[in-house]
């Protein structure tokens, strides 16, 4: 018999947007019992951020559901309670005695002044972690600002590596374009109530986590980082080619574009034979990785040649077949039938009572003890408010006096 990793384990997830509720999520797919609390009057705003909305059973769009909610907020329940009403505020405070971990994502000193700050909850409940995510931590001179993602990509230095080189068409600082910098703070949010929860193990204290969106972003610029830090050298952006890698990039052929990657001059061997050029091996322009970036321009040339005379499909199987990695650039429509995909069952569909089936990426989590398990599709606005009050606190929500909250 299988048990999940956070069973038992009770969290309330006091997060909108993205970063949060993904980091929420996380705990929910190890099993922890996570509370989403949101406000009545509209829930957390990614509800509403579109389009796309999702369609509905019968295939008409849903424009009060976004799909970007769909992607951070399942194996969750939602409970609806306005925290700026004393009865609501309270509730929270009953529940949070009750709880193990508390996420909370809104600016520093917030939820203080409501008697939910962590220094107001310890004193209820001093086994508590308290997780606080910002867009900059919880002190320094930035600590006030709001922050988003697009923000942090920028003043964390991603858009000064992100795009064309100057001179190239289209050249300028880039976003990636996906929300790196809420995903690796929702990472960490994860990783820091894991550690935490260690922790309270062995000593039975709880504690605080201050983790930020911009320090999250700058710890994930690894290489780019460390160039400047350690060696006054700026990376600066290079497009599709890799800053220290070469040939490492895209390449076209009679169909379209393939990906292809050598990282050591073992794969460029490799590259060199399969396309039928095993002198590349010894040339002194290519014979080593710093010689092959200094010569990238010509040897993406002859790559290129190379390349002539066969589509994506074929490149794929052969460059893998020669044990060179290569790849196809994916539509999210391609993933859909792609062969791996399909064998690791990594789109999982879970059935919402309202909105039918929803369909999200599987977490890339695989346990051989401890699995994960997809119990719940992401919540409606207050959907599970009774449910939730009255197993956490022995009571029903429609008993209470005005808790600031609707079923």
């Amino acid at each position: 018999m299988t048990r999940e990793s956070l069973a038992g384990i009770r969290v309330l997830d006091m997060t909108r947007v993205v970063a949060g509720p993904y980091a929420a999520q996380i705990l929910g797919d190890l099993g922890a019992d996570v509370v989403k609390v949101e406000r009545p009057d509209g829930g957390d705003d990614c509800r509403r951020v579109g389009p796309p909305w999702i369609r509905n059973p019968d295939g008409t769009e849903n424009n009060a559901e976004s799909t970007y909610f769909q992607s951070v907020n399942r194996n969750k329940r939602s409970i609806a309670i306005d925290y700026a009403k004393r009865e609501g505020a309270q509730l929270i405070r009953e529940l949070a005695a009750r709880t193990d971990v508390l996420i909370e994502n809104y600016r520093p000193g917030t939820l203080q002044k409501y008697g939910l700050g962590y220094e107001q909850l310890k004193k209820i409940n001093p086994r508590l972690i308290y997780c606080s995510l910002s867009g900059f931590g919880q002190t320094g001179p930035y600590a006030g600002r709001s922050g988003y993602d697009y923000l942090m990509q920028a003043m964390a230095g991603v858009m000064s590596v992100t795009g064309a080189r100057d001179g190239e068409p289209g050249a300028g600082p880039t976003r990636v374009g996906i929300p790196i910098a809420d995903i690796c703070a929702g990472l960490y949010c994860a990783i820091a109530i894991l550690a935490a929860l260690r922790h309270r193990d062995a000593t039975d204290e709880g504690q605080q986590i201050d983790v930020s969106l911009f320090e999250s972003q700058l710890a994930a610029m690894l290489n780019t980082f460390s160039a400047w830090f350690n060696a006054r050298t700026t990376l600066g952006r290079t497009g599709n080619d890799h800053p220290s890698a070469a040939p490492y990039g895209v390449f076209e052929v009679d169909d379209g574009h393939i990906l292809i990657a050598t990282f050591n001059d073992r794969e460029f061997a490799r590259l060199a034979n399969v396309l039928g050029h095993p002198q590349w091996v010894e040339d002194p322009r290519f014979a080593t990785m710093a010689a092959r970036n200094e010569n990238r321009t010509v040897l993406k040339q002859l790559v290129t040649e190379a390349l002539r005379g066969r589509t994506k499909a074929q490149w794929v199987e052969i460059l893998n077949a020669g044990t060179v990695s290569c790849g196809p650039i994916n539509e999210m429509g391609d993933l859909e039938n792609d062969p791996q995909v399909l064998a690791r069952n990594l789109i999982v569909e879970l059935q919402h009572p309202r909105h039918g089936p929803i369909r999200t990426a599987a977490s890339p989590m695989r346990f051989s003890a401890s699995p994960v398990v997809y119990r719940r599709a992401p919540p409606a606005l207050g959907e599970h408010t009774d449910d939730v009050v009255r197993e956490w606190l022995g009571s029903s929500a429609a008993q209470l006096s005005d808790p600031g909250q609707s079923s």
